[in-house]
């Protein structure tokens, strides 16, 4: 709360802060994560491209219908920022408020990344995540938020005073002018709100303010993902380092994160299609 409240509680405060929650979207209205076809589809897989983010930097590659791709950290505690498109149509990207919505505030195995209207469809699907005995500590912090935004060179300056050209938005957008030869106001316009792969956040308590802390990630550990549609897939190295003390610095310790890229057998993919688009008619009642 940005100042003290200006009027007195009522009389019946107790009883309005009393209402029991309703959860908005029932966990069982979801479509059901089928895992014996997910890991019957690891289980057989073969890698087949790696891409290395190199430190304070973005990458931006393609990832089949069908393939997985390993988000790793290689070596020292590392946060990075995901975005994904369509690999057709950029016009279709994750929709970082609606998956918040249908799953939870951090994501892990199970739960999937969702696209924005109108197609609205699961772009990629948890499969596996060595972070997810975190859970959530005693300070409400948990892994893999879909809460945050990305650092950016505006918040920077309106804060500091200065420019930054490494935040996470800045990095994204020049990978993805790169990626589809895009002049960068272009390619700006599609860097979207992410993933904060391995970034360990919350809301404090007392003011429900957004928090960050150290990352719980070590090396070897990794987040992974099945493509349900053809991806372009964006990832940074947020200048941060693990975000234990601050973002949208030169001073933090940063790494490298590694992506491999996996195809599954053909027979494992029997009988699975892409994910298809919404049902809605898109009629919006104009008759």
């Amino acid at each position: 709360m940005a100042i003290p409240a200006q009027y007195a509680e009522p009389a019946d405060a107790a009883e309005r802060r009393a209402v029991e929650p309703v959860t908005v979207y029932t966990v069982d209205r979801l479509p059901p994560y089928d895992r014996e076809f997910y890991e019957t589809v690891r289980d057989g897989m073969t890698k087949t491209g790696e891409v290395v983010v190199p430190p304070r930097d973005a990458r931006a590659f393609d990832v089949p219908a069908g393939h997985l791709f390993r988000i790793v950290v290689p070596g020292g505690s590392q946060v990075g920022d995901l975005n994904l498109w369509n690999a057709a149509d950029l016009g279709e990207r994750f929709y970082s408020g609606k998956t918040r919505a249908l799953h939870a505030t951090h994501v892990s195995t199970g739960d999937r990344l969702w696209s924005n209207f109108p197609r609205f469809r699961p772009m990629a699907t948890i499969t596996h995540d060595t972070l997810d005995w975190y859970g959530f500590d005693e300070f409400g912090a948990g892994v893999h938020d879909v809460i945050g935004t990305r650092c950016d060179p505006y918040t920077n300056r309106m804060l500091s005073g200065t420019d930054y050209d490494y935040c996470c938005h800045s990095t994204l957008t020049r990978a993805l002018a790169a990626a589809r030869d895009l002049p960068l106001a272009e390619a700006e316009r599609h860097v979207h709100d992410v993933v904060n792969v391995f970034m360990c956040t919350g809301y404090t308590r007392d003011t429900n303010q957004y928090f960050m802390k150290a990352s719980p990630a070590r090396q070897g550990d990794f987040l992974e993902l099945f493509a349900e549609i053809d991806l372009l897939v964006g990832l940074s190295t947020c200048p941060g380092g693990d975000c234990g003390a601050g973002h949208s610095s030169d001073a933090a310790a940063c790494h490298p994160l590694r992506v491999d890229i996996f195809r599954p057998r053909e027979e494992d993919l029997r009988g699975w299609r892409p994910a298809e688009p919404n049902a809605y008619g898109g009629g919006h009642g104009a008759g």
